[in-house]
């Protein structure tokens, strides 16, 4: 199994959640009609002010990815 890779953009103030969660809506939709498989969206809570939306995708389709959506940042995910 190849590795994953988290990819990640950042949402800051007052209507941060509510961003992250509709940005997450349309990381799942591109990876449904780009065909990338085994992926997982969500969002997570930083603060009330600073939320993330992100993308976990195996690394060999972080690039197609990185290069269509840019997001902020990336980590790996441990397996």
């Amino acid at each position: 199994m190849s590795r994953r890779i988290k990819l990640i953009w950042d949402f800051f103030g007052e209507d941060a959640k509510k961003t992250a969660e509709h940005h997450a809506i349309h990381l799942q939709e591109f990876a449904k009609m780009k065909a990338i498989e085994n992926t997982e969206a969500g969002t997570e809570e930083i603060s009330k002010q600073e939320q993330l939306a992100y993308l976990i995708v195996a690394e060999e389709n972080m690039i197609e990815v990185r290069d269509a959506l840019r997001p902020k940042r990336g980590q790996w995910v441990e397996q």
